[in-house]
């Protein structure tokens, strides 16, 4: 367990509206159920978001601090918010203790569609990465099908990022069954945790 307190920031991806039944609605629940002060915010036009409106609030939300108090800062993205962390990192506008990027979609899928072309990573290196945060871990399903060819070997490899691959993860969402997710939270209670695969269900 982390000695200092811990505050978190979770952001969504494209065209979620933070459904109740996602993982990321689940892990805020549980979090704030222990006292830890949670920002899961709706970031603006899901639909059709704006790349530079959706840096500049994630920007936003790591310049203030909860309560003024002198907490690790913690980011979970999902989807297309893990490619909003790489935009930020490589313009050096945002910091953090530890960053988690899940299921980040590939430069390729993101430009088949004109709504978030402008979100593709490029640019990115391993030094923007450890500017912005402490630590950065990487955790995908190796078919995810927004990310083909695999995001260990697209972004994993490339950053020099702590990397877990879930078999049969798909894109880690609740189409593929990813609500309640316990080594999710259990890393953002302590990073040496590794991020696994849901529970079967019984």
């Amino acid at each position: 367990m982390t000695s200092i307190p811990a505050s978190f920031v979770i952001l969504h991806g494209w065209r979620n509206r933070r459904p109740a039944g996602h993982w990321q609605h689940w892990l805020a629940r549980e979090l704030a159920a222990r006292g830890s002060h949670v920002h899961y915010p709706q970031l603006p036009d899901p639909e059709d978001p704006d790349l530079d409106a959706w840096v500049d609030r994630v920007r936003t939300l790591l310049t203030a601090r909860p309560d003024g108090r002198d907490t690790e800062r913690v980011v979970v993205c999902h989807s297309l918010a893990a490619a909003v962390w790489l935009h930020a990192a490589a313009r050096g506008v945002v910091r953090a203790d530890r960053v988690l990027l899940v299921a980040p979609p590939s430069a390729e899928v993101l430009r088949r569609h004109a709504e978030v072309a402008a979100f593709a990573p490029a640019g990115t290196a391993p030094g923007h990465l450890a500017s912005a945060a402490g630590t950065t871990r990487l955790a995908a399903g190796d078919d995810d099908p927004y990310c083909p060819g695999g995001a260990a070997r697209i972004y994993g490899r490339p950053l020099g990022l702590d990397t877990d691959v879930i078999p049969g993860g798909g894109h880690l969402d609740p189409d593929a069954g990813y609500g309640r997710w316990p080594s999710v939270l259990g890393w953002c209670l302590d990073p040496a945790v590794r991020i696994t695969a849901r529970p079967t269900p019984a």
